[in-house]
């Protein structure tokens, strides 16, 4: 379960790179170095100190790394006087947003613990978070995982719990040591980053919440991702672990009489179900972010099937929407419930413009519940020697 979201601050939540960079160079020069802004960016991700030390290194200069630092705080202190902190967009209302849902939030970054506390306190998100963990306090900075470490222990939970959001290559690595999953933001200010190995990679956060970490959350772990939730049903994913009783379903005759395909896969053995189920997983669930989705009660309990799945109708590339209910649970209004909420997902979430429907003409019950959810009789086709009624629905 998602408890603790953890966030870099330099490229995540300010758009501080630059800042930095120009300090740097800025810096250098007072001491009669001149270079280009591409030999800062190859420290994103990595603390001051280490950057430090390396350009002394570098360029061989007679100053201690404490001096330097007094002249690189300086410099940075002019330009954020004269800049300001710039808040990467959409940033701050995610970071709320994230608050007030209950999650535990961390920043964990390179910078000092006096600059985080700066920069908090500037944006107003300081009471947002729970922990601020700086890379100075210890002993290796990224990409070793020692900061995140240090800020789920402070958070007191577990790495299993939490998730990252990172811009650096360094980062990503930090996080991916720390066997923690990593959203990697692709912040155009922060120079070539490879964040080839982040779970998962954004361009922006105006479209975050905390439904898109939770689904990132859940894909990194293989756990079943939770679809819509109704007055009386839960639509997810199913898991291996449904597939007993969603066999038990699918061999009701009451249920299968309509939909041969389900009739053909209650033939199968256990063993059978459950490696296709597996397959599916990867190639539908996983692959389109789509599928025939489980229908439980708020009980737990499966009682049917309900998704949407490419096809080809009508010489036509569609996508193709599926319902079943077991018997016990028909004619009470399931099925419309199911099928309203896929549509709303489809269209909200999935950008689907349009949803056809097959349907048998003796199946009257699933007529009936098609059309309550307002989709439109177009004519009959026949799919594999079988007569079916088509119906489309259309949020044009």
């Amino acid at each position: 379960m998602l408890k603790g979201i953890i966030f870099d601050m330099d490229g995540v939540i300010i758009d501080s790179e630059p800042t930095h960079a120009k300090a740097a160079v800025n810096t250098l020069e007072t001491l009669g170095v001149s270079l280009t802004l591409d030999y800062p960016y190859r420290f994103i991700g990595s603390t001051t100190e280490y950057m430090l030390k390396t350009m002394i290194q570098d360029f061989n200069l007679s100053i201690t790394i404490d001096s330097l630092h007094e002249l690189y705080k300086k410099a940075l202190a002019k330009l954020i006087k004269e800049e300001g902190y710039i808040p990467i967009p959409h940033v701050i209302t995610l970071i709320k947003h994230l608050h007030q849902k209950g999650y535990a939030l961390a920043i964990a970054s390179s910078s000092t613990p006096e600059e985080i506390t700066a920069v908090t306190q500037a944006l107003q998100i300081s009471s947002c978070f729970s922990k601020l963990v700086s890379g100075a306090t210890v002993l290796h900075p990224k990409p070793a995982p020692d900061v995140f470490i240090k800020a789920v222990s402070e958070l007191n939970l577990k790495a299993e719990e939490c998730i990252i959001i990172e811009d650096s290559c360094n980062g990503v690595k930090a996080a991916c040591a720390a066997a923690i999953p990593v959203i990697g933001y692709l912040n155009p200010n922060s120079g070539n980053q490879d964040l080839s190995q982040a779970a998962i990679l954004i361009e922006g956060f105006d479209e975050i919440d905390a439904a898109f970490l939770e689904k990132a959350y859940n894909r990194y772990h293989n756990f079943p991702v939770v679809i819509a939730e109704t007055k009386r049903l839960v639509i997810r994913e199913m898991s291996v672990d449904d597939i007993p009783a969603l066999m038990n379903i699918y061999k009701n005759p009451a249920v299968n009489s309509f939909l041969p395909q389900i009739y053909k896969a209650s033939l199968d053995s256990l063993d059978t179900a459950i490696d296709k189920h597996k397959a599916y997983i990867k190639n539908m669930y996983h692959f389109y972010e789509f599928g025939l989705w489980g229908v439980y009660l708020k009980t737990g309990r499966l009682i049917g099937q309900c998704g949407i799945e490419p096809a080809h109708i009508d010489g036509e590339d569609s996508i193709e929407i599926g319902y079943l209910i077991d018997s016990k649970y028909q004619d009470l209004g399931y099925g419309k419930e199911a099928i309203e909420a896929v549509l709303n997902y489809s269209l909200n979430c999935l950008d689907i413009g349009k949803i056809t429907a097959l349907i048998s003409p003796q199946n009257i019950s699933s007529i009936e519940a098609i059309k309550k959810a307002g989709f439109l009789y177009e004519k009959n086709i026949t799919r594999d020697g079988d007569m079916y009624q088509k119906y489309n629905h259309s949020f044009l």
